[in-house]
């Protein structure tokens, strides 16, 4: 999913966005992956209409990815949506995954500039 997403928009970014993944490993989407997504929604944490957003995170959950890096503020790296999805997570035998903006991730004494 995140290959697709970044191969979208200009060409020139889209390939920017595409270097930047090489060497990253993919995780599976498989059937727990796609039942915990369905609980996402189902329990709050994420809303119907955003199925792509319960899966990002239902990946990261699933695979206990430490950090899951989002710049889609309504649905993932939301103050109020956070700590739902961290029950759910929880509940279900999950780590949560920190969930936050790139620009949130980068050190005090970074001299990089998004």
């Amino acid at each position: 999913m995140v290959i697709a997403e970044a191969s979208e928009g200009h060409p020139e970014a889209a390939a920017r966005r595409l270097e930047a993944l090489q060497g990253i490993a993919e995780l599976l989407i498989d059937e727990e992956v796609i039942a915990f997504a369905e609980r996402l929604i189902t329990e709050g944490g994420i809303p119907e209409v955003a199925k792509a957003d319960a899966l990002h995170v239902s990946v990261a959950a699933v695979h206990n990815v430490d950090y899951l890096l989002t710049w889609n503020c309504r649905h993932i790296d939301n103050a109020t949506r956070k700590p739902i999805i961290r029950a759910i997570c929880v509940s279900a035998g999950y780590s949560y995954p920190e969930i936050c903006t790139p620009m949130e991730l980068l050190t005090e004494d970074s001299n990089d500039v998004l």
